[in-house]
């Protein structure tokens, strides 16, 4: 009877040992995953690269010929509007590259005092966006601002075009101005001659700048900073 007990001990223990060494083979199999892991992750991270901000050829070179002309202004005329108002006759036109980016270029045009818009041009990674943002004197937001449109094919070098977006069209309509929906605003980027263009059925209007004779900077427009 003792004999019995002692080789049940045997056992038991033999048994116990076993135990211990298949919980002692997995804790080691484990932190070697654990280790493998930590390492991958972390040359996961020294090669981690953010998405690119794709763009083509032609969009490209539009946005760099403007891109050159930063802190630089240049003075303007109305060459072609076929309904003319009191809005921009007799005052100083002035364009302003004041702020470029990799991917935006904001350029404030000015007419007279009034430095209440700013154009913004936005690499988007489908294409160019152009928005109108407009603002008070104190600076804030006027009802009808961001509108504007994005490009919808590859353009040229030197001229692209902006139909208006969804959100300009439903601006346009609530400020009960729908026959602007139709917009397509045009810039053209010339050595000597930069051109804003506004077209829909029965309207336009364009302004040149010329870029051969730079002018001394103004401030900055409503709502922003120098």
């Amino acid at each position: 009877m003792k004999l019995y007990k002692v080789n049940t001990a045997k056992k038991t223990n033999r048994n116990i040992l076993g135990l211990l060494s298949c919980v002692l083979g997995s804790f080691i199999l484990l932190t070697q995953v654990a280790v493998a892991a930590d390492t991958n992750n972390a040359k996961g991270k020294s090669n981690f690269q953010p998405a690119p901000l794709v763009s083509i050829p032609s969009h490209n070179a539009f946005f760099d010929a403007i891109k050159a002309h930063c802190g630089k202004a240049y003075s303007g005329k109305v060459t072609v509007d076929n309904a003319p108002g009191d809005a921009f006759t007799n005052k100083p036109l002035v364009m302003f590259v004041r702020k470029c980016s990799d991917t935006e270029l904001q350029i404030p045009f000015y007419v007279g005092d009034d430095a209440s818009r700013t154009w913004i041009i936005k690499k988007t990674g489908s294409g160019l966006s152009l928005k109108h943002d407009h603002r008070h004197k104190d600076g804030s937001m006027d009802d009808s601002t961001m509108y504007g449109g994005h490009t919808i094919g590859a353009g040229y070098n030197q001229v692209q075009s902006f139909p208006a977006d969804q959100y300009s069209k439903e601006l346009f309509v609530n400020a009960g101005i729908p026959q602007s929906i139709t917009n397509t605003w045009q810039m053209f980027i010339y050595p000597e001659k930069f051109s804003y263009r506004l077209t829909r059925e029965g309207r336009e209007f364009r302004v040149d700048f010329d870029l051969t004779k730079p002018i001394k900077q103004p401030s900055a427009p409503w709502g922003y900073f120098d």
